[in-house]
Parts: C-alpha cells; sequence; structure tokens
C-alpha cells in the first residue's frame, strides 16, 4: 500500500481543520495531522494481514488488543456527547469550531476499519484456532 494513501489526505485534512488553542499553529496541525494519520495507520497491516490469509498469534493478539482500545476510545467520547448532550458541541458547531466532530470521525473510522479484523479473531478463537483466519 503506497504510504501517500494515507499520509497526503491526513496532512490536507490538518492543515483545514485543526483545534483552536493557545499554542502555536504548526503545533495544531501537527496534532491534527496525528489524530488524523492515526486513524488509518492500520491499513497497511491490515493489507499485509489479508493477504497472507493467516495470521500469527501474537500479531492478531496486538491488533485485536488494539481494536479494543479504539472502541473504548470511540466509547469515552461517545459517552462524553451523550452525557453532555451535545449541547456545548452544537455551540462549537455554530462558531465554526470543527475540530472536535472530525477528532470523534477519526475515532469512529479507525474503530470500524479494526471492528472488521477483531469479528475475524474472535471467529477464529471461537473455533479454537490458533492462527487467525482472513477472508479469502
Amino acid at each position: 500500500m503506497p504510504l501517500y494513501y494515507t499520509v497526503v489526505p491526513a496532512a490536507i485534512l490538518a492543515v483545514l481543520i485543526h483545534p483552536r488553542t493557545e499554542s502555536l499553529r504548526i503545533g495544531r496541525i501537527m496534532w491534527a495531522f496525528c489524530t488524523y494519520l492515526e486513524s488509518v495507520s492500520v491499513l497497511p497491516q491490515l493489507r499485509l494481514m489479508q493477504n497472507a490469509k493467516m495470521i500469527e498469534p501474537f500479531t492478531s493478539h496486538y491488533v485485536f488488543a488494539l481494536s479494543i482500545a479504539r472502541f473504548i476510545g470511540c466509547a469515552h467520547w461517545t459517552i462524553q456527547v451523550v452525557y453532555l448532550g451535545g449541547s456545548q458541541y452544537v455551540f462549537l458547531l455554530k462558531n465554526g469550531y470543527l475540530w472536535f466532530p472530525m477528532a470523534l470521525l477519526a475515532e469512529i473510522v479507525q474503530t470500524f476499519i479494526l471492528a472488521d479484523f477483531a469479528y475475524y479473531y474472535i471467529k477464529s478463537f471461537m473455533q479454537g484456532q490458533l492462527l487467525t483466519r482472513m477472508p479469502v
């Protein structure tokens, strides 16, 4: 998978949508770039595992743990929005502050990317297989 498929869109999004804080603009852009890149950073690994069809236990355990961590992170952001009733976030959106929705969207994207692998990991585990099998 070419590197520019993940880096270039993340860089463009970071320049366009980044947090509004008191820090330097370049720092805010780099923070946004890291957030966006992290949401798709697992794609090359998943592509490699999909081509291999069989994944070794250490690798599959790590990626499964990563998917659980991402799910919990996404649940945290979602619970924050529900708990606060969304009123503060609607206020931020009205004032043109798009950073929070984009950060939440990045969490959701990464969670859904990893959900596919987690499904096959659990399926292999339930069948008593040591190696995780990916679809053909």
